[in-house]
């Protein structure tokens, strides 16, 4: 994400040490994304020469942490390995697959983690080594605690909303698809919260879509303070891999 509302939050918010490279990518198609990022890597590979290369997750930067990794033959660990949607059209899941296939240590979440790869054939240097999401709620549960601004701001009550999140492709690229949304959303009858992602807003004003009084728009949010809507939530409906692991923490 490049949006500050979706990027140096989170560094500021959790006290994350300035990186040392920012590629500078910004936003993009895939094609572009990654390819810039491979170029642009090699370079700090060849000139940090490390040990090992750690890549997290399921993102085209990944994808090109891992592919540049292993074109100049340094040992490659993925963090979340095994993970699948069992979708290969998924930008993500086509992401998990070839990190996997590339990676000589993977650090799985989950046992059935371990299923997955051993059906891809995938055996050696896998380890269990649980959830580092989950790690994180339980770092940050308290201080999110905290964080009901949103929650006191638009008079909300405690488990009497629903919070909604709404960026996938599939759901915002086809006007049929995302005007069912906003329908459902308006028909709800109760309060939504809507923290309205930079595309999806693109698409809804490209549209003509409107919300109903009942849904609230707001920016994007931290971390803690979406940790904290997700907890004082009636209901989350989101297509968000994240935030689906979150709710169930």
């Amino acid at each position: 994400h490049y949006d500050k509302n979706m990027s140096q939050v989170f560094f500021e918010e959790l006290n994350i040490p300035k990186p040392d490279y920012n590629l500078e990518v910004g936003s993009g198609n895939h094609g572009k994304q990654t390819g810039t990022m491979l170029i642009k890597l090699e370079e700090i590979y060849i000139k940090e020469k490390p040990d090992f290369v750690l890549v997290y997750g399921d993102t085209n930067s990944t994808l090109a942490g891992a592919l540049c990794a292993s074109k100049l033959l340094i040992p490659l660990a993925h963090v979340e390995a095994g993970l699948r949607s069992f979708n290969r059209k998924m930008p993500e899941e086509q992401n998990r697959v070839i990190t996997d296939t590339l990676s000589n240590i993977l650090f799985v979440p989950t046992e059935s983690a371990i299923l997955n790869l051993k059906r891809e054939g995938i055996e050696q240097g896998v380890y269990n080594v649980g959830d580092v999401m989950f790690d994180a709620i339980l770092n940050f549960k308290k201080l999110a605690e905290s964080k009901d601004q949103i929650i006191k701001k638009l008079d909300l009550k405690g488990k009497d909303y629903i919070l909604t999140t709404i960026h996938r492709a599939e759901n915002t690229n086809y006007i049929h698809r995302l005007k069912n949304i906003v329908e459902a959303l308006n028909e709800c009858g109760k309060p939504v919260v809507l923290p309205l992602h930079p595309r999806t807003k693109k698409y809804i004003i490209d549209y003509g879509l409107k919300f109903n009084d009942n849904v609230n728009v707001i920016e994007p949010v931290g971390y803690l303070e979406m940790i904290n809507l997700e907890m004082n939530s009636q209901k989350i409906v989101t297509d968000s891999g994240g935030v689906q692991k979150e709710a169930f923490f």
